[in-house]
């Protein structure tokens, strides 16, 4: 227990400060106010930060784990001998996905699913798509051949082989991949506001929208924020997998 403290003391302590962010920012509106005097009320009050900052975190891991339940079911599909010839087709389809902005997929799912978190969730989930794949398909693609055959030679069957061979040699990159799409998600995601979702985007949009730079520096600190300590999660757990 007091390893693991000490592994993760650094993304403890910037989830800490983001929660403690969340709770007090309201306090430092006299700050605000020396800093923006021009602006009437530099204090996003519509919601409470910490309300925008769970919202937000909910729809990066819902769209996340779909993301990747699909990545990895599709990406150890076709690094087995079934599911090969369908490789380059699978990564095709997969980038040009990738190339659609996410406001656009927002535009097209509006009118099949409404205003709300629904199109943000599948915007999301198809944008985080790609660099989860890549990472499964690299992964897989790093196992040398002759530990498979050592694994074989040893009387392990195709599961087995899979799940304390394959699985554990692969999980770092695995992971890269993850940490990767989670990262760009977190800051996606503030295009949720656009379609009615509320999420530390809000006062960023509300924020551009009527010309108020103490609302976008509010969200965008706290979202910015959210990211470094994701990504200092996975670089801590990533660390872990590499010395197994």
């Amino acid at each position: 227990m007091k390893h693991w403290r000490s592994a993760y003391a650094v993304p403890l302590l910037l989830a800490a400060l983001l929660v403690a962010l969340s709770l007090g920012l309201p306090a430092l509106e006299p700050l605000f106010h020396a800093v923006f005097p021009q602006q009437e009320r530099p204090m996003y009050q519509q919601a409470p930060f910490w309300s925008l900052l769970w919202a937000h975190v909910q729809m990066v891991l819902v769209s996340s784990t779909a993301a990747f339940a699909v990545a990895f079911a599709a990406g150890t599909w076709v690094t087995r001998a079934r599911g090969l010839a369908f490789r380059p087709a699978l990564e095709s389809l997969v980038s040009m996905g990738q190339t659609f902005p996410p406001i656009a997929v927002l535009a097209l799912a509006v009118p099949l699913m409404g205003f709300g978190e629904k199109p943000v969730l599948l915007a999301l989930a198809l944008y985080g798509l790609l660099p989860m794949l890549q990472g499964v398909l690299a992964g897989f693609a790093l196992t040398p051949a002759a530990t498979l055959d050592a694994a074989r030679g040893l009387g392990l069957n195709a599961r087995q082989i899979f799940w304390q061979v394959e699985l554990p040699l692969a999980a770092p990159i695995i992971l890269a991949g993850v940490r990767s799409s989670v990262t760009i998600n977190i800051g996606t995601a503030a295009i949720a506001s656009t379609v009615g979702a509320q999420n530390l985007g809000a006062p960023i949009i509300i924020g551009l929208s009527g010309f108020n730079t103490a609302y976008v520096l509010q969200g965008a600190v706290l979202t910015g924020l959210l990211a470094i300590t994701v990504d200092s999660f996975f670089e801590r757990l990533g660390r872990q997998l590499q010395r197994g």
